[in-house]
């Protein structure tokens, strides 16, 4: 019987983690992921424990890169998960997500404002909307062309 290099070395693989609704997140691309559907949310932003801002903003955009800073300013928000060690994941008692993320004794709390349901609704029927005027103005164009080339052929 053959055995593998993990099973000699008893380092079997692990399943992935599987995060629902509460946790610690300290993978870089899964915090990125996470934090990438926030869009209005407000912010509080404390070190050792004391409150030194708080305001609401949008989430402009979240990436990654160690030689970026995280910038929140005139209610904007560029978030760089490098910025932090890890995030938590929380549900208040009313069932809303809340996430802070954490950098030795400093925390930015950020509670979404938007919900990403309704987001994407809005941004489906946009989207709908969208198509349908785009139909009607190549419609109208080929009846415009159409009318030219009648014209033309008396």
């Amino acid at each position: 019987m053959c055995m593998s290099h993990d099973q000699l070395s008893g380092n079997a693989k692990l399943p992935a983690p599987c995060i629902v609704d509460t946790g610690t997140i300290i993978n870089k691309q899964d915090m990125q992921r996470l934090l990438s559907d926030l869009n209005r949310v407000c912010y509080r932003y404390t070190q050792d424990e004391k409150l030194l801002s708080e305001d609401e903003g949008y989430v402009v955009e979240v990436f990654a890169d160690p030689q970026r800073s995280t910038l929140v300013a005139n209610h904007t928000l560029y978030l760089n998960v490098y910025s932090f060690d890890y995030l938590e994941l929380h549900q208040s008692p009313e069932q809303q997500a809340y996430f802070d993320l954490v950098q030795d004794n400093r925390q930015l709390r950020l509670i979404p404002l938007s919900n990403p349901l309704q987001d994407q609704r809005a941004r489906s029927l946009n989207a709908a909307a969208l198509e349908a005027v785009v139909a009607e103005v190549l419609s109208a164009s080929w009846d415009v062309r159409i009318d030219d080339d009648e014209n033309f052929s008396m």
